[in-house]
């Protein structure tokens, strides 16, 4: 048997805020705002950087025009357009809930 005396074990430590907790930045629409422009300029200077690395000439004929454009150019425009078509289908989508959440009526319990 050891008669020693052993020192008070630690509190545990409680539902309160920690050190780190205190320390933490907090998330602003201001700070997400600049995040978003950082990383819209960022994705802009790579935009920019593909359409100067692909300048050949490339034929395009769509719905009976016909002429040449740089290769870069042209799939910006086309992933625009892809854009676009996915924005159209996501807000008719959302006109579609919205329109049957006002119709269907909602039981309180």
């Amino acid at each position: 048997m050891n008669t020693e005396p052993q020192p008070p074990p630690e509190p545990a430590p409680g539902p309160g805020p920690g050190p780190s907790a205190a320390r933490r930045p907090v998330i602003t629409r201001a700070g997400m705002a600049w995040t978003a422009t950082i990383a819209a300029l960022v994705l802009l200077i790579l935009l920019i950087a593909f359409i100067v690395q692909n300048q050949d000439n490339a034929r395009v004929r769509f719905f009976g025009l016909d002429g040449t454009i740089s290769l870069g150019v042209a799939l910006l425009i086309a992933a625009v357009g892809g854009g676009a078509l996915v924005a159209v289908a996501g807000a008719v989508r959302i006109i579609q809930l919205r329109s049957r959440s006002r119709r269907t009526p909602t039981t309180r319990p």
